[in-house]
């Protein structure tokens, strides 16, 4: 008896057009089990998934129990019960993106291999995890845009932090002897770029400005400099999360956080700094050795 088998990259391009399907006007729900098209999406990508054995039910769990925290976040009635559900969003979705929670092998886009010469080798990954716990950020506690104005003024308000932005990382990573010049269009840069955008730059914009940017501005609201120290506090966190990478590697993280969260606070949407953020990494992949020089 022959099992149902998959192209690997199911799941990952399922997974890529429930984050796309968010942004899709809403409809009136006109029966009980009536799911949103990004819903929907999102179970047909676990369930390819979990074909191709690239997750299994404790990887599944991880998502449900962020999925139903991001759910009642916005309702909680108490003090505590939003400080509860806050530090499990919060907890899930550094775990899922930093690919700490068990239960995900995800699939293998482009083996190691160095890019530019004299870069680290880098390999590139379809990371369901972080996709799928960004989508669940975005779709259940993100502000977005729906109308075509809307979306005009976010890309226009985020148009100069985003030329800044990129010529002071761009700059500052040469100075800094991270990057230099090394302008290319490889064969995989339209796969690269793709993927970059839905599963990792959504996802992070979702966590660092969507999530903990919103809620700093909510607590510092109406204190002397809190809009100031919001965007400050939501660069650093940024670029906390890739100390991984080194601490001059962090560093240029928080000057572009800065930009992203500089976007974001300017505009009040989500689109804004995820603009900026994927125009640097562009800039940066097409234009400059990636990841860094070695």
């Amino acid at each position: 008896m022959s099992t149902l088998s998959l192209p690997p990259l199911t799941g990952a391009l399922l997974l890529m057009l429930a984050l796309c399907a968010v942004w899709l006007p809403a409809r009136p729900r006109t029966g009980a089990l009536r799911l949103p098209p990004w819903l929907a999406l999102l179970l047909l990508a676990l369930m390819a998934a979990l074909l191709a054995a690239q997750v299994d039910a404790v990887g599944v769990l991880g998502l449900l129990l962020l999925g139903l925290a991001a759910w009642r976040l916005p309702h909680a009635r108490y003090a505590w019960q939003d400080g509860l559900l806050l530090s499990l969003v919060i907890g899930l979705s550094l775990l899922l993106a930093l690919h700490r929670w068990p239960g995900f092998s995800n699939p293998l886009v482009l083996p190691r291999q160095a890019l530019s010469a004299g870069a680290l080798p880098f390999a590139l990954h379809a990371n369901l995890d972080k996709g799928a716990a960004g989508l669940l950020l975005l779709a259940l506690l993100t502000r977005r845009c729906h109308a075509p104005q809307e979306w005009r003024d976010a890309l226009r308000r985020a148009l100069l932090p985003g030329l800044l932005t990129i010529a002071a990382v761009m700059l500052l990573g040469c100075l800094a002897g991270m990057l230099r010049p090394d302008p290319k269009w490889p064969p995989e840069a339209a796969l690269f770029l793709t993927l970059n955008l839905l599963l990792t730059v959504v996802a992070e914009e979702a966590f660092f400005r969507g999530l903990l940017q919103q809620r700093l501005q909510v607590v510092l609201r109406g204190r002397r400099g809190g809009t100031t120290l919001t965007v400050l506090l939501s660069a650093l966190l940024f670029g906390l999360a890739h100390l991984g990478g080194g601490l001059p590697y962090a560093a240029l993280a928080s000057v572009a956080g800065l930009g992203y969260a500089i976007a974001y606070q300017r505009s009040g949407r989500i689109e804004a700094a995820i603009a900026v953020h994927f125009a640097l990494n562009a800039v940066h992949f097409l234009g400059f050795s990636y990841p860094m020089l070695g």
